[in-house]
């Protein structure tokens, strides 16, 4: 069995040898859901690169557990960093594109209020759709067994989006018009992708020449046309492979 992953707050202080103390929320998870018993295998994280083995050394009441910890490991900076601005979806879309992204393995996702999209993020759902995208980012990154959660930022704006383009080594943004595909573009050595996956109507003209005077080119997965859900997912499959994250 897969040792189950668990969030802390920080591992700055513990050392190999030593125990932690899991309580509150991730501490009832691994007590009253996942029951877990002294001796079983568990894996600590910060989300931020940091994560330490261990197995369980004490279970008190519902939502504490102690962790006798047994090596400590780190995830270091990719040479090439990933991020998909991903158009808001719509209904839950939006959390399976963030969910599938985390898996996967991207490092940064930021949403983007396209012209064309449905849904808007505005006033207090806005703050509460955010909140949703973080926690399934958080989940996934657990559940995918992530030392470094995936950055998940505010909602930006086409002029932000384009802000970030152009500070990208490699600009791109999906669409089914675009005549290179983005398995054969220069991708760089180091640095950042930038990717842009817009919304089920497409990115608008106005937008899409915003990312062109911003330094971004249209580069195309495929002869299919992808939903904005799942197509933030492929590309980054296609470009762990190709940057040698996943050899």
């Amino acid at each position: 069995m897969t040792a189950p992953v668990f969030l802390v707050e920080s591992l700055a202080d513990v050392r190999a040898g030593g125990t932690l103390t899991l309580e509150g929320p991730e501490g009832r998870h691994a007590v009253s859901v996942r029951r877990l018993r002294v001796g079983e295998e568990v894996v600590l994280t910060d989300g931020t690169g940091s994560g330490a083995g261990g197995t369980v050394a004490a279970v008190e009441g519902k939502d504490r557990l102690t962790v006798a910890v047994t090596e400590l490991r780190s995830e270091p900076e990719p040479p090439v960093r990933i991020t998909v601005v991903q158009a808001l979806p719509k209904g839950d879309r939006g959390e399976l594109a963030v969910e599938t992204m985390t898996e996967t393995g991207v490092d940064a996702i930021v949403p983007w209020a396209a012209s064309r999209c449905v849904t808007q993020w505005k006033g207090e759902r806005a703050a509460k759709s955010l909140a949703k995208w973080r926690a399934t980012a958080r989940e996934a990154g657990k559940q995918s067994r992530r030392l470094v959660f995936p950055e998940v930022a505010e909602a930006c704006t086409t002029r932000q989006v384009a802000a970030l383009l152009a500070e990208a080594d490699l600009a791109a943004v999906l669409h089914e018009e675009g005549s290179t595909p983005l398995a054969t573009a220069a991708l760089p050595a180091s640095g950042s992708i930038v990717l842009v996956v817009g919304p089920e109507g497409g990115v608008a003209p106005d937008e899409l020449a915003a990312f062109a005077d911003a330094g971004a080119r249209p580069y195309r997965l495929g002869p299919t046309v992808l939903r904005t859900s799942t197509a933030g997912t492929a590309a980054t499959a296609l470009l762990l492979g190709r940057t040698g994250r996943w050899s």
